[in-house]
């Protein structure tokens, strides 16, 4: 029963901070685009390389 005492309140900490970190980033609209993530493994990692080579300068 004396643990009840002590793993009741973690928990519910523990849910309330991910609650509150979840809406947080629901506000921030880190879930708005789930298509694009998808899409993207298709791509060739060389075509992705190159444009971020050219965006940073660093292609020869």
């Amino acid at each position: 029963m004396e643990a009840l005492l002590i793993l009741l309140p973690i928990s519910l900490l523990l849910g309330g901070t991910f609650l509150f970190l979840f809406i947080m980033n629901v506000k921030n609209g880190d879930f708005d685009d789930l298509s694009t993530p998808a899409k993207r493994m298709l791509f060739e990692d060389e075509n992705i390389n190159t444009n971020l080579n050219k965006k940073q300068g660093l292609e020869k």
